[in-house]
């Protein structure tokens, strides 16, 4: 008897070690013919680093993405894969070797942290654990920001979104995806142009689009009920789907969320051709024939490292950025804002909003501009070359040098790093983020169902104030902005209850409200979108005629 008991206890003991070393099996997912398995993560499931696209690498290089073909062979999709090739941090330190030191710390640690690779195209799919394929959830796309220069999915956990989603009985499925940045995504010229390979940024966000169209059912997402939602970049980007391809969206979203981006003012993709050019003549492509051929077969670590001495999002040319989307004649046929005037804006509601202090953030690098003069020469050389005395005389006068009225606002004589740090950064601030929403919103209204917000959290932040990015603790910090974001991708509208929900009302040009999040006892308010009205105006006046 005892060693009968003895054998049943060995065998226990010995079939638990066999189970402990088999592999879990995670949740799975039929992707056409192949089985992708993900893993579970409490209420949620996680499918990660799914390719969407075949690899822009070697001949695919600077061209458009190409669709991947239908999935044969099972595959685990268990982490993230890697960023697409992030250009290098260039903190806005005074010069010197410590400058020198903290940057490549920086740059160090990013790239341990941030992996990447020109075989970057994939993204990740954060779904109701008990989602099945008849679930039909409403679906939420996010698209990262930074700067269209760095980025990567795996810097947001979409768990955070897709729980609360669930915790207010209105789930939703989270995707992400990765898109080239940088040199990589955003090349420019003549030649780039010729050869219809423009924002190619834009256009693997869009690739993604249509993959979530061909396969979300599969994880219980409703491709009729996609949200495109964005960040910085990101936000941009949503403005520029829904100016693209002169406003028709391809039936790939029905609603957009924009936090601080909105569709900006850029010219003629031949406005980068000095940044082309300087690749060319460094990877030793300027004797070729065909220069854009040849750039194709640049090594990839010898073209990054070209690509990383071009101006970065904290040079000293700040927000007038090497790599941006521009006008290429085919994702974007003219100025996104005269796309917006013309009406040929997909026909969706949308949500927009701001930071108070948005340009704080990239004032930092022109601190060595102290006096009138040296503001007035930069404005002309790096922001309006073709602006005419009397123009920046007007923009002097609407941004005065006057620390009591300049960002971070409504922090008197505190936060003056320079004497023009305020100004510059009030400039920033208006001409890139304030008056191109604003702008936005007041071109649609009447067209769309339209909601404005201004985010004024974190003002205490020494010389920053309530900057760019922090609006992303509100949705990310599980504030009370990503509750609005749950709904709107839900029913597109942010509201709920009015029993149990601080109602947000629509925005038009008779009643431009808007929802301010701030700190302190009153944390939701219903302001007028009136401040800095004219020189906001002048803004979008001035801009509009004068595209980076």
């Amino acid at each position: 008897m005892a060693r009968a008991s003895a054998l049943l206890v060995w065998v226990a003991v010995y079939l638990l070690q066999v189970a402990l070393a088999l592999p879990t099996l995670g949740p799975t997912v039929k992707l056409g013919n192949a089985t992708v398995t993900g893993t579970k993560s409490g209420s949620v499931n996680k499918f990660l680093g799914i390719p969407y696209a075949l690899p822009p690498t070697g001949d695919r290089r600077f061209r458009l993405p190409q669709s991947i073909p239908p999935y044969t062979s099972s595959f685990s999709a268990t982490s993230f894969a890697p960023s697409c090739p992030q250009h290098a941090l260039d903190l806005p330190l005074p010069e010197g070797l410590a400058a020198d030191a903290v940057n490549f710390i920086a740059n160090s640690i990013f790239a341990m942290v941030f992996p990447d690779s020109e075989d970057c195209l994939s993204l990740n799919v954060v779904v109701p654990a008990n989602a099945t394929p008849n679930s039909q959830l409403p679906v939420v796309a996010w698209i990262f920001g930074g700067g269209f220069e760095l980025g990567s999915t795996s810097m947001y956990d979409g768990k955070i979104v897709v729980d609360r989603s669930i915790s207010l009985g209105e789930p939703v499925i989270f995707v992400s995806m990765n898109y080239r940045v940088s040199g990589f995504g955003f090349l420019a010229g003549k030649e780039v142009k010729e050869a219809g390979v423009g924002n190619l940024g834009l256009q693997d966000q869009r690739e993604a689009l249509r993959w979530i169209q061909k396969y979300i059912s599969a994880f219980g997402g409703d491709p009729t009920k996609v949200t495109i939602w964005g960040e910085s970049a990101g936000a941009i980007s949503v403005g520029l789907h829904m100016v693209a391809n002169n406003g028709n969206s391809e039936g790939l979203f029905r609603g957009g969320f924009m936090e601080s981006g909105s569709p900006i003012p850029v010219g003629d993709i031949t406005n980068g051709q000095r940044y082309y050019d300087d690749i060319v003549s460094q990877t030793g492509c300027g004797g070729t024939a065909d220069t854009l051929e040849c750039l194709r077969t640049v090594p990839y670590s010898t073209l990054k490292a070209v690509v990383n001495k071009s101006p970065g999002i904290f040079s000293y040319q700040s927000l007038n950025l090497a790599w941006m989307p521009r006008v290429d004649g085919v994702f974007l046929a003219e100025n996104p804002q005269v796309l917006v005037q013309q009406g040929k804006v997909a026909n969706i509601p949308f949500v927009t909003g701001d930071c108070d202090d948005e340009g704080t953030l990239f004032a930092l690098s022109t601190l060595n501009i102290t006096t009138d003069a040296q503001l007035r020469s930069y404005i002309k050389t790096y922001w309006m070359p073709g602006a005419s005395d009397e123009v920046l005389d007007e923009l002097m006068d609407l941004y005065p040098d006057d620390i009591l009225s300049g960002s971070p606002y409504d922090t008197l004589i505190l936060n003056a790093l320079t004497p023009q740090y305020k100004r510059i950064a009030s400039f920033f601030g208006d001409a890139v983020f304030q008056a191109p929403r604003r702008f936005f919103l007041q071109q649609r209204s009447g067209e769309h169902d339209t909601w404005a917000f201004l985010n004024k959290r974190m003002k205490l932040l020494p010389a920053l104030g309530a900057t760019h990015t922090t609006d992303l603790l509100n949705i990310f910090g599980k504030g009370e902005l990503l509750d609005y974001l749950i709904r709107f991708v839900v029913n597109l509208n942010p509201n709920g209850n009015p029993l149990t929900t601080y109602q947000w009302p629509k925005y038009s040009n008779d009643q431009p409200q808007m929802m301010t999040f701030s700190d302190g006892l009153i944390p939701l308010t219903i302001e007028n979108d009136d401040f800095r009205e004219d020189g906001i105006n002048f803004m979008m006046r001035v801009t509009l005629s004068n595209p980076l």
